[in-house]
């Protein structure tokens, strides 16, 4: 599972700007660290310990409600950040992370990196380029759970699990993870693979795959156009 150091920070869309003095910072700066599957990173309300980067595997980061339930608010994978927003901020963490498999990941300690951020201006002004990306993420999750159906955020989930468009997603070990993202049933989010797998639009290899067969209708999907099966 060991990772080189440099290649998850260089797969990391938040440090896509940053220029080459500022990214050698982070390399000096930077750590590997490694969880197992269930394993708690941090939890809500501590003080911030630093950015993570995953390397590989996923992480979950969710809020629990006053009844006890848990809400995920995203799974994290190789190549995104979780505790950024806390970290520029010098916040605490605004929600819990926990390893959902095995899990390595590079380390930016709070003190060292928002050192940088103190002294070199460019490497502040390219850490704000990256966290708009973060912004539009979060304004597009507010928007599916507002404007768009189960069928909608389902689809409009696989699209954005799936970039570089490669087709075969990974799901989590735990499908109720991305139900709960999803603001969703288990039993609604198996019906809601079924419906798009019926249309024609996903295929499921296994249990533990989603094939993206027609990007194109999940879009149409996303945007309202309800497949019939």
């Amino acid at each position: 599972m060991t990772t080189n150091l440099v290649d998850i920070l260089q797969s990391c869309r938040l440090f896509s700007q940053v220029h080459a003095r500022g990214f050698q910072r982070l390399v000096t700066m930077g750590r590997l660290v490694r969880f197992e599957k269930g394993e708690m990173i941090f939890r809500d309300g501590q003080d911030c310990p630093g950015v993570y980067v995953v390397g590989s595997g996923l992480v979950r980061i969710f809020k629990v409600g006053p009844g006890g339930k848990e809400h995920v608010l995203h799974i994290v994978g190789p190549g995104e950040t979780f505790a950024e927003v806390a970290a520029v901020g010098g916040l605490a963490c605004p929600a819990n992370a926990e390893a959902i498999a095995p899990t390595e990941c590079a380390m930016l300690p709070l003190e060292p990196f928002r050192r940088a951020m103190q002294e070199d201006h460019q490497f502040c002004l390219d850490m704000m380029a990256g966290l708009t990306v973060w912004v539009r993420h979060l304004v597009g999750l507010m928007e599916d759970l507002v404007l768009r159906d189960a069928t909608g955020r389902l689809a409009r989930y696989l699209l954005d699990a799936d970039p570089g468009g490669e087709g075969l997603i990974e799901l989590p070990t735990l499908k109720r993870h991305v139900a709960s993202h999803l603001n969703l049933t288990s039993e609604t989010l198996s019906r809601t693979i079924r419906r798009l797998h019926e249309a024609g639009l996903i295929a499921q290899p296994d249990n533990t795959r989603i094939q993206l067969v027609d990007r194109e209708g999940l879009r149409r999907a996303a945007e309202g156009n309800v497949p019939k099966g």
